[in-house]
């Protein structure tokens, strides 16, 4: 993967530069063309697509804006934390990308992985150490009562990784809503389109009560939704007490797994707590 001589390789240069949770209409964010190592601002070559303990790393999917370097970016800032990311583009058998049933605190709808047998999707695979992996997990309220998502082990075969070198891997981490998710109306989940304008439109053209708390348009729906947890809170049982929440499919795999791959390594004890989506 050489790259000619003096490339710039910083996120902007790359069109990779937008944030989410600053700009919430971009979720899920734009998802580089290829593995990289994400250094500080910049992406650059990665030089090999798989880690092992000995690394101290373990494989974590991106299902929507954790793909973003530049949501990575910022999550890891407000813990301080600016050591490289591995980000590995690979083939994912058996998940599909669907709409989480939780209205965020960042101002969108955000994407929820869904158990799909046969499908295939490219998808970056986050190569997380000890405090990486907790930053993430603070950010997808994994150790809160009241967070959004589980982080749980999805072992190969059900789910299978092949990050390209003609390995699969053995299984991988995800987070799984513990919301559920919205569906299709046929009952099966549905797949988020990847961009909020068109689903946040639909979602609102389809219930009068959520026009009501939200707004007639995406950008007031973000713009009201942000940082209000009430009115979140008010959005998450709306699409429930609405009928348009399904069950993920992946929820037998909570707790099932090496949910603490790091039993007594350091994780980040102070700065901010990363707000939860």
């Amino acid at each position: 993967m050489s790259r000619p001589p003096g490339e710039d390789r910083t996120l902007r240069a790359l069109g990779l530069a937008g944030v989410p949770r600053e700009e919430p209409l971009l979720y899920p964010g734009a998802w580089p063309r290829e593995s990289g190592l994400l250094d500080g601002d910049r992406l650059l070559p990665l030089d090999r697509p798989v880690y092992d303990e000995e690394d101290g790393r373990v494989p974590v999917l991106a299902i929507g804006s954790n793909a973003s370097p530049a949501q990575l970016r910022h999550k890891m800032a407000e813990f301080g934390i600016d050591s490289p990311i591995p980000m590995v583009r690979s083939r994912v058998t058996g998940l599909d990308i669907g709409v989480s049933a939780h209205v965020s605190r960042m101002g969108y709808v955000s994407a929820s992985p869904v158990g799909a047998p046969g499908t295939v999707r490219e998808l970056f695979v986050l190569w997380l150490d000890a405090e990486q992996l907790a930053v993430i997990d603070a950010s997808e309220g994994v150790p809160m009562t009241g967070g959004n998502f589980d982080r749980v082990w999805l072992p190969a075969p059900d789910v299978r990784v092949e990050p390209g070198d003609g390995s699969v891997l053995g299984g991988a981490y995800a987070y799984v809503n513990r919301h559920g998710v919205l569906h299709d109306g046929t009952g099966a989940p549905r797949r988020h389109p990847g961009a909020q304008r068109p689903l946040i439109t639909e979602l609102l053209h389809g219930s009068a009560r959520l026009r009501e708390l939200f707004g007639a348009t995406p950008e007031e729906f973000s713009a009201r939704a942000r940082a209000d947890r009430r009115l979140c809170d008010r959005g998450t049982r709306l699409f429930a007490e609405e009928g348009r929440v399904t069950a993920s499919g992946l929820e037998r795999y909570v707790g099932s797994g090496p949910q603490d791959p790091f039993s007594g390594s350091r994780t980040p004890s102070a700065g901010p707590t990363a707000p939860t989506p």
